[in-house]
């Protein structure tokens, strides 16, 4: 019988990683049953110790990368976008609103304050937010500093006063962004998402009211109106990504500038610390980027959320939260040589790793594969970037034979086609995909992991797929991206180079459309 994968979960949860798992066949850590380094998979909801990374063997994985503070604190968050800011320019990070971490910045504030209320009058608002809380708790609305009160750290930040609304209610983005390694950097976007909304309508004559301006669905879930059919919105406080792409095809919204903004929002986050994070290859991230698109279809970062939530509160959040957690398990690439690495390091005779892992390759070295077509859909998501500088050509199977794939690596990408149309997807509808051959990779006794043949490209690295189920990379996005993340040190410079060059062409074809 074959061996199974094994996980282990920090206070027993969450509980839907835990059905997930168990139903592709894991089995769950017992410390009374099984070796200390017995598991595959490690999960919490909060950081691992610097001895755990250090002491990773190698069919072991841990859903954290070490030193991911930077942009997951609201304070090291607004620090580090202000040092990029006076680094390359404040025209290129301009998606956060202008913040001041209180009490060091209370006269920064005080300044900025009263410039705005000279120059545009009393109607600025403002939003504070403490520091060690989430989920909406402590955050409070002002327009007159006389009414602005703190007794402990928190970020000011200007409010986003004209957000883009629906039936008249404000909502956010919760975009799920996989980061599977900083070195080099490779980032993915799944193309489902919540899109959370608030409960009452969007009323800036009642700045207390929590219910019209806050999306946390934590706070909402308790309002009055969330169980009441509102309008467009619909009983409860959610919809999915798929449902908000289809109302915005239904007010014949151009969405691929938009998409591309969001997803250098994420690009340009990551950079702030992707330089400065430690290498530690067996190591995934989950991160729910909060995005507010504003009437003039600006998207704005609000805040980077560390372990996002998973739990699930409505129709929605199984619709998304489900697939986005079987999609992330595939992500991780688990093989038949983590199951053997693992069985066989634990037997009493306690081989070295180094030899385990040579006699496993010796007589495991290829992985049982087989090729299949993905029916063609009507469109991509919104993600897919048509990275055709890193095409892989088709690969075909027969028996144990595998084909070598040919990689096409040009010199320059012609970012004015770099990103494919909008999915047109309506809701409940998943995995739209392009006609493109894949490998089924059997790993175990979980399902086959549907992922593109990975190809070696530069200095001995392979070109990471282009989509694992709804993920979707968007880093690297080209070859020059690619030589970038390649390189001794993550080299921003080229990076925000590319970033801008892609933005640019972009903006000139929305214009060109408009005119």
């Amino acid at each position: 019988m074959a061996a199974s994968l094994v996980f282990r979960l920090q206070d027993r949860g969450p509980e839907l990683l835990r059905e997930v798992l168990l139903e592709r066949g894991w089995e769950e850590y017992d410390e009374e049953e099984r070796e200390e380094e017995d598991w595959n998979l490690y999960w919490r909801s909060t950081a691992f110790r610097s001895s755990e990374y250090h002491n990773l063997l190698p069919w072991q994985r841990l859903n954290h990368h070490p030193k991911t503070v930077g942009i997951t604190r609201k304070d090291c968050l607004a620090r580090n976008l202000r040092r990029m800011r006076a680094t390359v320019g404040s025209s290129l990070y301009d998606f956060s609103p202008t913040t001041f971490i209180l009490p060091n910045d209370y006269t920064r504030f005080l300044a900025e304050y009263n410039k705005l209320r000279l120059t545009r009058g009393p109607s600025i608002y403002w939003i504070c937010k403490p520091l060690d809380l989430s989920r909406g708790r402590g955050i409070f609305i002002f327009e007159d500093i006389k009414h602005f009160v703190y007794d402990c750290s928190v970020i000011v930040q200007r409010y986003v006063s004209n957000p883009l609304l629906i039936s008249g209610y404000k909502f956010d983005l919760r975009i799920y962004v996989c980061v599977k390694s900083f070195h080099p950097l490779t980032v993915y976007i799944h193309q489902e998402g919540l899109v959370r909304f608030a409960t009452e309508k969007y009323n800036l004559s009642s700045l207390n009211n929590l219910y019209s301006h806050l999306t946390n669905t934590s706070i909402n879930k308790f309002g009055p109106f969330y169980k009441t059919e509102k309008e467009q919105v619909g009983p409860g406080c959610k919809w999915t990504m798929s449902k908000f792409r289809h109302f915005l095809n239904s007010q014949d919204v151009n969405q691929l500038l938009l998409w591309q903004r969001i997803s250098n929002i994420v690009t340009l986050t990551l950079l702030t610390i992707a330089p400065s994070v430690p290498s530690c290859p067996n190591c995934v991230e989950l991160f729910g980027f909060d995005i507010l698109i504003d009437v003039k279809f600006k998207p704005w970062l609000l805040e980077v959320n560390y372990s996002p939530a998973l739990t699930l509160d409505c129709p929605a959040d199984i619709t998304v939260k489900k697939g986005l957690i079987s999609d992330l398990i595939d992500l991780m690439n688990y093989t038949f040589i983590d199951t053997r690495g693992r069985i066989i390091n634990t037997t009493a005779t306690k081989i070295q790793t180094d030899k385990t892992l040579n006699l496993i390759l010796g007589s495991h070295s290829r992985t049982n594969v087989s090729v299949v077509n993905r029916q063609k859909c009507p469109a991509l998501a919104p993600w897919q970037i048509d990275n055709r500088s890193l095409h892989m050509s088709e690969v075909t199977n027969h028996g144990n034979t595998e084909t070598e794939a040919e990689t096409e690596l040009s010199g320059e990408t012609d970012v004015s086609s770099s990103i494919h149309d909008i999915s047109q997807r309506g809701p409940g509808l998943r995995r739209p995909c392009n006609k493109q051959t894949l490998l089924l990779f059997h790993s175990g006794n979980h399902r086959p992991v549907r992922t593109s043949m990975e190809k070696t490209a530069l200095n001995g690295h392979r070109i990471p797929p282009l989509r694992v189920g709804d993920f979707i990379r968007t880093f690297p996005f080209n070859t020059a991206t690619l030589r970038a993340s390649q390189s001794h040190k993550l080299d921003v410079k080229i990076v925000i180079q590319q970033l801008q060059r892609l933005t640019g062409q972009l903006n000139i074809q929305h214009q060109t459309v408009r005119v």
